[in-house]
């Protein structure tokens, strides 16, 4: 196949920051994607529904002249959140999902929540009105092992959570193993995950063989090949529940080049090239409609896009940008480490 012809895909997990990053990297993801979920954990959070109205505001500004890329935008959910607040900003069209941090779990958020219990009656009013929970699935228990900690996550929150509110549409959001995908499959309706394309490309070995390679350093952190082998296998099957969740996570090379570096990966440039890749790698090129443009929108409760996009295969390999200059630093955009042939027509 020379060419494959998709609705034009959404991306729903997206980190876009704020002030010069912002403006830095928002371009990149419009020029491919039509909408995002975009992610509330700025420093301070986007905690209410005039943090949103403004960060939309900044964002709308941040995009190309005539862009209509469309910023969907969530609230941070904190164990003081205010039910009515909430669903005064889903009733006015605004809101479009509330996001679950637990406290220290990854980048800004400190904020979040330390006791589900405590977020129960906000949960209980987003059932209601079916607005979507987006939750960051690890338990921050310092006794348990960073490689274990969706697992546990699933046992000790998720579980007893779909049990108490079993009407809440929830997403697990960026999973990251074989634990996540087979909860996800047993669910049924009212749960969604989103996966992303480096959970699909690298496993662990990509960050720590052969020394310490920040780049690959996300949170949830990559697991074993089993895992990894999981999500694709959940990524081409083309069922409802798991669709696209770039989380795009840019932090300029000097947070992350340094002695506690940050989390987080830059894909926004790449990311449909390489699931292409992907996608053809597991002979499943006609899956990759249903992944990135079709099965969020349906979960989401939004009708998919009517524009269309062509990716066109070349026989030699794309030249992959590598930096995007924020002033006078750079953030470093994923390497997928193999050749990608694959490259969104204009």
């Amino acid at each position: 196949m020379k060419t494959l012809t998709i609705r034009q895909p959404d991306d729903w997990h997206l980190h876009l920051r704020d002030g010069a990053v912002l403006k830095a990297v928002a371009p990149h993801s419009a020029v491919h994607f039509a909408r995002a979920i975009i992610m509330p954990n700025l420093v301070p959070p986007v905690v209410t529904t005039t943090d949103a109205a403004a960060y939309r505001e900044r964002i709308l500004a941040a995009l190309p002249e005539g862009s209509s890329f469309t910023p969907l935008m969530t609230l941070y959910l904190t164990e003081t959140t205010q039910a009515e607040d909430v669903e005064a900003g889903f009733r006015d069209g605004l809101i479009k999902a509330v996001k679950l941090y637990p406290a220290g779990a990854t980048t800004n958020s400190q904020s979040g929540v330390r006791n589900i219990e405590t977020a129960y009656p906000v949960l209980e009013r987003m059932a209601a009105i079916g607005l979507p929970l987006c939750v960051h699935g690890e338990v921050t228990d310092p006794t348990v092992d960073i490689f274990d900690r969706e697992a546990a996550f699933i046992e000790r929150v998720l579980e007893p959570l779909r049990r108490r509110i079993p009407e809440l549409r929830i997403v697990m959001e960026h999973i990251t193993t074989k634990d996540g995908v087979d909860f996800v499959r047993a669910q049924g309706q009212n749960m969604g995950a989103t996966i992303t394309p480096h959970h699909l490309i690298i496993n662990r070995n990509a960050i720590l063989a052969g020394g310490i390679r920040p780049h690959y350093y996300c949170l949830p952190v990559a697991k074993r090949e089993a895992h990894r082998l999981a999500l694709r296998a959940a990524a081409i099957s083309g069922h409802g529940p798991f669709f696209l969740g770039t989380d795009s996570a840019p932090h300029l090379d000097p947070l992350k080049e340094c002695a506690c570096g940050c989390a987080g990966i830059f894909n926004a440039p790449n990311t449909l090239a390489c699931l292409a890749h992907v996608f053809e790698e597991e002979g499943a090129l006609d899956q990759l409609e249903a992944f990135t443009s079709l099965n969020g929108p349906a979960f989401y409760r939004l009708p998919p896009n009517e524009k269309r996009i062509t990716l066109r295969r070349q026989d030699v390999p794309v030249e992959m940008e590598r930096k995007v200059s924020v002033g006078e630093e750079t953030l470093t955009i994923f390497d997928p480490m193999f050749p990608i042939h694959w490259k969104v027509e204009d």
